[in-house]
């Protein structure tokens, strides 16, 4: 059976983030910017992709805001 890859440091490096699409809101947080990212970058002919995408989003920000109360 073949060995799986082992991780080298670099994968495990923290990398910068890709740059917000034009036109896409930044908030600076990390994980909401990325939800927004992936949202921005969905074809927009691509129904399923945009309704997934717009679910990760508002899971995100719900949590995110959850968070706010305590």
């Amino acid at each position: 059976m073949p060995e799986a890859p082992r991780p080298t440091p670099g994968d495990l490096a923290p990398r910068a983030p890709e740059p917000m699409p034009e036109g896409t809101p930044e908030t600076g947080d990390l994980v909401v910017d990325a939800a927004l990212r992936d949202l921005a970058v969905v074809d927009p002919d691509d129904l399923d992709a945009v309704l997934t995408a717009g679910e990760s989003v508002h899971g995100t920000l719900t949590s995110r805001l959850s968070d706010l109360g305590t």
